[in-house]
């Protein structure tokens, strides 16, 4: 792989390589709403983008090729015509019209399958770096567009930041808040199927097997809580639909919850469709100190301390 020199944004680097950047996102909000006619279900979320970032460098090549490192080099991420990041060149390259010809190299830092959007955030980066690669010039607003088409958290690891979601998750509407906000992600065993846990939370909902204290509600209080600055009153309004039914698929998720509270965590909750369980702590001081803690009680298999918002998906350099 070509090594990527620094360059200024949009530029090419004497490599001929470009290197873009996306974030993890965690939901501080998700309500999931009934299953629609397309097979998606209706969702309000609240997206808070944070720093554990993947990296996408592109280079010319003939044809296309996926390489990863990192997390998911051990073949749980796919090299081939399944991963975003080919679906995210191919589009690219039939909208602007150019040949899909590019070598693409994974680095990443988000767990696979986390519910953390790592492989959206990597999409959104092919997208960045490949227009830059290419000069198809396209918009922010293109580009959008085009992620939309690829997956719901696209969009957003685009843009960054704090957004609500709405529709599939892919309308958003930015949240303004500049308060950062600080927290741990345990990454709790392996990954698990978004589609498997909308499933069991569909089930749980017609057997009337769901606490009444599990259903997120409206994102009014958490929307107010980040504007506010507030990271107590934030922690007592992190709400998600989709965590009953993840800690039913996985009881130890139970544990990880427990074990993230009882480290002096403000509030926790599951992070989209899990398995990693986020933390929210009141600094930056407190996330490494209760990370370092979690790393030594056995029950995550990674964690990492994180901030927030960060930027969406951005070139290097």
């Amino acid at each position: 792989m070509p090594h990527a020199t620094a360059g200024g944004p949009g530029r090419i680097h004497g490599d001929g390589s470009v290197t873009a950047h996306a974030p993890a996102k965690v939901n501080v909000h998700l309500g999931v709403g009934p299953l629609r006619a397309d097979g998606f279900h209706e969702l309000t979320t609240v997206y808070l983008a944070v720093s554990l970032l993947d990296s996408v460098t592109v280079w010319p090549d003939e044809g296309l090729s996926v390489t990863v490192t990192g997390e998911g080099a051990d073949g749980s991420v796919p090299t081939d015509s399944r991963n975003l990041v080919w679906q995210a060149a191919e589009l690219l390259a039939r909208h602007a019209g150019v040949r899909p010809d590019a070598a693409l190299h994974v680095d990443k830092s988000i767990p696979a399958a986390a519910g953390l959007a790592g492989g959206s955030a990597d999409a959104a980066a092919a997208l960045v770096a490949l227009d830059a690669l290419w000069g198809t010039h396209c918009t922010r607003g293109d580009l959008a567009g085009l992620a939309a088409r690829l997956g719901s958290d696209v969009p957003f690891s685009l843009v960054g930041g704090t957004a609500l979601g709405t529709g599939r998750g892919e309308q958003l509407s930015p949240v303004l808040s500049r308060h950062r906000t600080d927290w741990v992600l345990g990454i709790a065993g392996d990954g698990l199927s978004t589609p498997t846990v909308y499933r069991e939370l569909d089930r749980l909902r017609d057997a009337g097997d769901l606490p009444p204290d599990s259903v997120a509600g409206p994102a009014d209080d958490v929307l107010t809580a980040l504007r506010g600055g507030d990271a107590g009153e934030l922690a007592a309004r992190l709400a998600n639909d989709l965590q009953a039914p993840a800690v039913h698929l996985r009881p130890e998720l139970r544990r990880a919850l427990g074990v993230m509270t009882g480290a002096g965590c403000l509030g926790a909750l599951v992070s989209g469709s899990g398995p990693t369980v986020a933390g929210l702590l009141p600094d930056a001081d407190a996330a490494e100190e209760t990370a370092a803690a979690l790393a030594a009680s056995g029950a995550f298999r990674a964690v990492r301390a994180v901030h927030g918002p960060v930027p969406g998906a951005r070139l290097a350099g």
